[in-house]
């Protein structure tokens, strides 16, 4: 009996020791400038036992209490680090990891399991380093991010040089793009064909096309999230370069060394200046008729933080850019000049607080602001008399937002990792527009404007559970929340995702997600230009939504350090929004938009696509790059288009194809090419033409005085193409580009030599119908195609400091 009793004591205390946990957490951060590293990841070394830091470093390890335990600390393009420590206690501790250059093949063959993108619950994620995409060739030496995302499975390309990105069926509308934290609603510089975002001034970027988390809402699509570099804490530091079309320069550096720093980067291109001696010389030739274009673009990210101590930390960020384009006409009596001026700025405000080592905090203030302007004056003689005829015009849209976000990580165990947090966001949106024919003055004229404002909120929850080794799940629900006027949308949004670990390095991988989206894109052109209007939900317009599944597998070859996935999807939509045939929302003779009101000329359908996607992935090493390939199929239908029948929309490609290989020759020089094909887009061919007769110069087209073209038939309507009917020609293009790096004494310089569309493919950018005359003296009516880019050599100069 006393044996027993003793027997029971020594098990009771051995189970309170065994029940004894500490927790463990700090911040990873960069060796040499101190920055956070996110997705960093931090496990016992030789167990499954892990965690991964978050977005701002911050990593939180909950154990059974030792006399000691070895940590290792690792990330893609960092040394790992171990440290042995003492597991008595909580503990607060803190790590920097070295970064490398260039990691070897034997360093690639050391990677950790935790490092395996088999062992993530989540899938449908793609992340390029931002060192990798300064190496890819691109279009005249600008290093795009956005490009570098369209060369991933998944994201459809739009037009020939466009950074319009079309995700699983989607369109540009329907992605969620975030700099820190901040929405951007048009990402586009000189008419889509550059993005805004300076790759000097980011830090991160990563793009999710499926299995959403909760902690993301407001879109169908895809995030793409960006978080811009916080600036060295240590020592003053600095990056630019000098290209055929903009100059670029970044500088950083401690504001207190090791509590606080900043950064600044701007961009401009100079177009403008490049032009200037050029048209002054035309204008002196006799046969110059005045004609003045003009246009550059410029932006501006500037970020400082403040390390408040252990617990708090405060980060301001902001961005500004503006496109400017302007032409001018002026020969006797006519005169004329128009402008066109779009831009982005967004503020961000944000503060980190530790409540303690198991639970984290992010509480943000967000400003956004989009605006587009377009103004036009026209002068001209009438007859031969004195009088002149004058006409202006002024068409302005813009939408604004407030927003307020406080977000938590909580780890009460190796098991879970918990995400929950709310989001407000106040839309004010100003789409309106004026134009005025008669004698009128220069003047500049300020349309109607009639804002419409709304409420977006959202609620979330997310838990990263990991019941058993083999298995790994993300269950979360969002609650999304609209008001716009009277009217209230409330909607349930459940999210999951899992990975069931096959083997070793190889997992099956399935997720499910609903969206919502209250803010929506019309668009008359699908090429994504700043004339698209920007709008919200009101009580005749309802939310958009989608539901996606998605099934894969994933696998890490461990010994050549490549990463392979392939994945299915099928994605349903509804509500989704496009123009009614001739619909228009600009208002002329005096209209102003709220005459004529967009609501009335737009109209809503479904849409749904499937199909799967293969990528190979090797992100370091002396070759590193990808290959991807998507096969897909999209299909809209609405009620009021194509006589309801089904169609492609423009952006349906059933093949696309990319291959990206950066070889890193020596520690001198980097050569790199991309190779891209993707079937040709579908599109509507005009089956009859019209001309129009008119003398007014801003009411060209009017309906009352139209001829029918002598040389076709008239047709029935059933007898028109069916929409979207006619497939382009195959896409394809190669692009080479060679760096020479030197280091110097107190710098680094790097030439790099470029050329785009290397075989001269003749793309086609769009098609048209026109008469050419044959040999026998008769007209035909042929199908012409125009190319945008031939052959396009670049060079650049980049430096570091």
């Amino acid at each position: 009996m006393k044996i027993n009793i003793i027997m029971a004591l020594c098990l009771a205390s051995m189970s309170v020791y065994g029940q004894k946990r500490i927790t463990i957490s700090g911040f990873v951060k960069e060796k040499g400038s101190q920055e956070l590293l996110t997705s960093a990841n931090v496990y016992i070394a030789r167990s499954a036992t892990g965690s991964v830091t978050n977005n701002y470093g911050f990593y939180s390890l909950t154990i059974p209490a030792s006399d000691s335990v070895t940590i290792a600390y690792s990330l893609v393009g960092y040394e790992t680090v171990t440290h042995t420590i003492a597991a008595h206690q909580d503990l607060e501790f803190n790590v920097v990891l070295p970064s490398v250059r260039q990691l070897d093949e034997v360093v690639i063959s050391a990677r950790k399991q935790e490092d395996y993108i088999s062992n993530s619950a989540q899938m449908s994620v793609l992340e390029i380093p931002i060192e990798q995409i300064k190496k890819i060739p691109s279009l005249l030496g600008e290093k795009d991010v956005l490009r570098g995302l369209q060369l991933m499975p998944g994201v459809q390309k739009g037009t020939e040089g466009q950074t319009g990105l079309y995700v699983r069926g989607g369109g540009p509308d329907q992605n969620l793009i975030l700099l820190d934290d901040a929405v951007v609603y048009n990402a586009s510089h000189l008419f889509g064909f550059f993005s805004v975002f300076n790759s000097d001034a980011i830090k991160r970027v990563e793009l999710t096309k499926g299995g959403f988390p909760a902690r993301y809402g407001g879109r169908l699509s895809s995030v793409v999230e960006m978080d811009m570099k916080e600036g060295s804490k240590e020592k003053p530091q600095g990056e630019g370069g000098i290209g055929l079309i903009s100059s670029r320069l970044t500088l950083e550096g401690p504001i207190s060394k090791g509590k606080s720093s900043f950064l600044i980067s701007g961009r401009r291109t100079y177009i403008d200046l490049l032009a200037a001696p050029v048209l002054k010389y035309m204008e002196k030739k006799k046969d110059q008729n005045g004609f003045r274009p003009g246009y550059y673009f410029y932006d501006l990210n500037a970020k400082i933080n403040y390390d408040l101590g252990p617990k708090n930390k405060l980060y301001v960020s902001g961005y500004l850019g503006q496109d400017k384009f302007s032409v001018k006409e002026e020969h006797g009596t006519f005169k004329m000049k128009a402008g066109l001026d779009w831009g982005n700025a967004t503020g961000t405000m944000r503060w980190n607080h530790v409540f303690n080592r198991k639970l984290f905090a992010n509480t943000a203030f967000v400003f956004t602001h989009f605006n587009f302007t377009t103004t036009s004056y026209f002068r001209e003689a009438v007859g031969n008399s004195d009088a002149t005829t004058e006409s202006r015009l002024r068409y302005d849209s813009r939408i604004q937002d407030l927003s307020f976000k406080s977000d938590f990580d909580f780890y009460p165990n190796t098991s879970h990792s918990i995400k929950f947090g709310i989001q407000a966001t106040r839309h004010k949106s100003t789409p309106s527009a004026l134009a005025i024919s008669g004698t009128k003055s220069e003047d500049n004229i300020d349309p109607f404007e009639k804002p419409v404002y709304s409420l977006e909120a959202g609620a979330y929850f997310e838990d990263t559970w990991h019941p058993f080794e083999a298995l790994k799940m993300n269950l979360g629900a969002r609650l999304s929340y609209f008001k716009a006027k009277k009217k209230m949308y409330i909607n349930p949004e459940p999210r999951f995702s899992a990975a069931l670990r096959l083997a070793p390095d190889f997992s099956a991988k399935a997720s499910y997600a609903r969206m919502n989206q209250y803010v929506h894109l019309l668009s008359n052109t699908g090429l994504g230009l700043p004339t698209d209007l920007w709008v919200t939900s009101t009580d005749r317009i309802a939310p958009q939504q989608s539901s996606q599944v998605a099934f894969g597998f994933a696998r890490d070859l461990r010994n050549k350090g490549l990463t392979i996935t392939l994945e299915g999807f099928y994605k349903d939509m509804k509500r989704i929004l496009s123009y009614r045939e001739g619909a228009n929302f600009l208002g002329v003779n005096g209209e102003n938009a709220s005459d004529v009101d967009w609501q009335n000329n737009v109209t809503s359908g479904k849409g749904w696509s499937y199909g799967s996607e293969f990528l190979v992935q090797k992100k370091s090493g002396k070759l590193s790059g990808w290959v991807g390939y998507t096969l897909s199929w999209i299909y809209w239908k609405f009620p009021e288009l194509n006589n309801g029948q089904k169609f492609h929309p423009r952006y349906d490609r059933r093949h696309d194809v990319s291959v990206v290989g950066i070889y890193e020759l020596n520690k001198r020089i980097t050569m790199s090419a991309s190779w891209v094909y993707g079937t040709g887009n579908a599109l509507t061919i005009p089956a009859a033409t019209y001309y129009p007769v008119s003398d007014n110069y801003f009411n060209r087209f009017d309906p009352t005085e139209t001829i029918l073209n002598s040389t076709y038939k008239e047709f029935k309507a059933s007898e028109f193409p069916a929409k979207n009917s006619f497939r382009a020609e195959a896409f394809h293009r190669m692009d080479l580009s060679i760096q020479f790096h030197k280091k110097k004494k107190h710098h680094e310089r790097t030439w790099e030599f470029s050329v785009y569309n290397a075989y001269n493919r003749k793309n086609p950018f769009f098609y048209d119908r026109s008469e050419e005359k044959m040999a026998n003296g008769e007209w035909k009516t042929v199908l012409k195609k125009y190319s945008l880019f031939p052959v396009l050599p670049s060079f650049s100069y980049n430096f570091k400091f």
